[in-house]
């Protein structure tokens, strides 16, 4: 009998509880309280904060009841089961609220003569710390290792007191900028980059709580690279190599130049043994580099990184090679010395010799010029100086026909031989 008789009072006096009326305008998240015994629910409120100490919770209540009202607000004392009284306040205003409130359930009484309305509501004061570091870090990958603690958000139900753990979703994830590269809280990245990188660690729960922690990378890898200018052109070629390494060391790039390919082909035809494949290794950070000789060439850099017990290695080679072109020698069939300062010499055009000689010879075969140098460069696409300016002696030879030989040796190696003849005009 005393047990159906506490029902029916504990029946009554929640009846007039209305949960709408007590609301949380600050707070960044909500659920519901879902009681095993109680006959109720309540909200919950949360409050996101980075401080596992903070209070910031607050709660506002509001009636529709006119006038001057009681508003007398108490906590829920879990460990003696019962509410406790908190604050009070008697105004003439439609709502009051309290503030800076730990976590817990509060409850209010709004009385205004005979009319008296009970409103409850839950608070949370949400956190999460993260935390993250680099870890296992060398030439080829690096981890990010990741971790967090959270707040356990515990409310009881009011008829037993019997705990409840409100049930969060943690949600995690690395970021570099606003990138997200993976979900995981453990997490190896491979390739590193070459630059000194940030990465956000983000822990957050469905509530819109979040802990954000960031980790530096420092970089111990390099990434070779370089330019070439020209990368064609008549022997000797000289080519300005530019160095654009991401984070080598100075003074630790390695040039590789190789010998002309073809060549190598040649020796390497019936070869018991691997033929020699390099020309030269420079030590430098951008070097100039002559090709004397014609040929198609390769290079290669290494670069290097050096740090505290670790060294780490890239290289870069070209698919394009270093073109020095070959020997060859050509001439006009025309040329007028009448002074006219046009086509008044007779010019012969090579590429990559280096020593040329010619002879030019009359139609009954008299050697009447002899040209020779030892330093043939040319140009591309141009004439070489003159030749012949057309006199015999001093003075200018008789219009026709005359026999040219021209013979050398090329940059690369090969004997160069041309004959051919010109006519020689002289008009007014």
């Amino acid at each position: 009998m005393k047990r159906s008789l506490y029902l029916l009072l504990t029946l009554l006096m929640f009846s007039v509880y209305t949960q709408a009326q007590i609301t949380a305008p600050q707070a960044s998240g909500s659920d519901i309280a879902q009681y095993p015994v109680f006959p109720e629910t309540d909200n919950i409120y949360l409050f996101c904060t980075s401080d596992s100490l903070a209070a910031l919770g607050s709660l506002t209540a509001s009636t529709a009841l006119s006038g001057s009202k009681d508003y007398y607000w108490e906590k829920y004392n879990e460990q003696l089961a019962s509410f406790e009284m908190f604050s009070q306040e008697i105004t003439d205003a439609a709502s009051s609220q309290i503030t800076n409130l730990a976590d817990g359930c509060y409850r209010v009484t709004i009385t205004q003569g005979s009319n008296t309305e009970i409103y409850r509501a839950w608070v949370f004061n949400d956190w999460t710390f993260a935390e993250g570091s680099v870890g296992n870090s060398d030439c080829e990958s690096f981890e990010l290792n990741g971790s967090f603690r959270t707040a356990t958000l515990v409310y009881y139900d009011l008829s037993n007191n019997a705990p409840i753990e409100l049930s969060k979703i943690m949600n995690a994830g690395w970021y570099e900028g606003s990138v997200e590269l993976t979900s995981q809280l453990n997490f190896e990245i491979f390739n590193p980059p070459t630059q000194n990188t940030d990465y956000t660690l983000k822990v957050f729960d469905q509530y819109g709580c979040e802990a954000n922690t960031t980790v530096p990378y420092e970089s111990l890898v390099t990434k070779a690279s370089f330019t070439a200018n020209p990368m064609k052109g008549e022997a000797p070629l000289t080519v300005t190599f530019s160095n654009t390494s991401e984070n080598g060391t100075s003074g630790y790039y390695e040039w590789y130049f190789y010998r002309d390919i073809e060549e190598i082909k040649r020796e390497s035809e019936g070869a018991s043994e691997p033929v020699d494949s390099i020309m030269l290794v420079a030590y430098d950070d951008a070097p100039v580099y002559t090709y004397e000789n014609s040929g198609s060439y390769q290079v290669k850099l290494v670069s290097k990184h050096l740090s505290e017990g670790l060294t780490c290695v890239d290289t870069f080679t070209f698919d394009e090679y270093i073109v020095a072109d070959t020997s060859w020698i050509v001439a006009a069939n025309v040329f007028t010395p009448n002074g006219d300062e046009f086509n008044n010499e007779f010019v012969i055009k090579f590429i990559s010799m280096k020593s040329l000689e010619i002879d030019i010879y009359n139609r009954w075969g008299k050697r009447v010029h002899h040209w020779k140098s030892g330093d043939i460069r040319g140009f591309d696409n141009s004439f070489t100086e003159s030749v012949w300016d057309g006199r015999i002696g001093g003075r200018y030879a008789s219009p026709g026909v005359y026999y040219w030989t021209a013979y050398g040796v090329g940059r690369d190696g090969r004997k160069q031989s041309k004959h051919g003849f010109v006519h020689l005009f002289r008009g007014k």
